[in-house]
């Protein structure tokens, strides 16, 4: 069974930090997209950061120069790095797993943990 675990959530003040990892199950993680989502109440679900097979990396205008994505196919893990953090970056954060050759599609997507930046 395809799984997708998010840890490292909770409560951090404005201008802190804080480290997300998702550790993969039941895929060959090395030739999936890794990416990081989030949604607020109210909002739609928005891309956070992206990273490929070979490291190239794309993130929301909002989050550059403070956050870094990563990931470690040996572990099957992926990591979001999270500075400078502020309360509208207050969200569940989703991690995902993206096969897309067009021919054939997978999406696989974790629980959720959640992030909440408040004084």
């Amino acid at each position: 069974q395809v799984q997708l675990v998010e840890s490292g959530g909770g409560l951090v003040q404005p201008g802190g930090s804080l480290g997300l990892s998702c550790t993969a199950s039941g895929i060959i993680f090395s030739r999936y997209v890794m990416g990081w989502y989030r949604q607020a109440p109210g909002k739609q679900r928005e891309l956070v950061a992206a990273i490929t097979w070979g490291g190239r990396t794309n993130y929301l205008d909002s989050v550059k120069g403070r956050f870094t994505v990563s990931r470690d196919n040996a572990k099957n893990t992926g990591d979001l790095q999270m500075n400078s953090l502020k309360p509208e970056d207050t969200a569940v954060y989703y991690c995902n797993a993206l096969f897309d050759y067009g021919v054939v599609r997978y999406d696989y997507w974790g629980q959720g943990t959640k992030v909440t930046v408040s004084s």
